[in-house]
């Protein structure tokens, strides 16, 4: 445990920061998920719906850095190419 002041906050801070971070990353994995869901279930127009609140979240946690921007990149170019052969079936 620290036993300075301002170490005493951080890790205050840190905790706070670690829980948003969490709930951030299992929010996304979530709408990952049904994206995936309905790709298999051939539902395209779904998928491409849940995919834009999928998106957004993935920039938005990009811009917090709560992930690197190129695992956001890598996250949506993969979900979208997946949507996209679902389509051409």
């Amino acid at each position: 445990m620290p036993n300075i002041k301002s170490a005493k906050k951080r890790l205050k801070q840190s905790l706070v920061h670690r829980l948003r971070n969490r709930s951030t990353k299992q929010a996304i994995h979530t709408e990952r998920k049904k994206v995936l869901a309905a790709v298999e279930a051939g539902d395209t127009e779904k998928a491409e719906t849940v995919f834009r609140s999928v998106a957004k979240k993935v920039d938005k946690a990009a811009a917090k850095h709560v992930i690197h921007r190129n695992a956001a990149a890598r996250v949506k170019s993969r979900l979208s190419e997946k949507i996209k052969k679902s389509k051409g079936k």
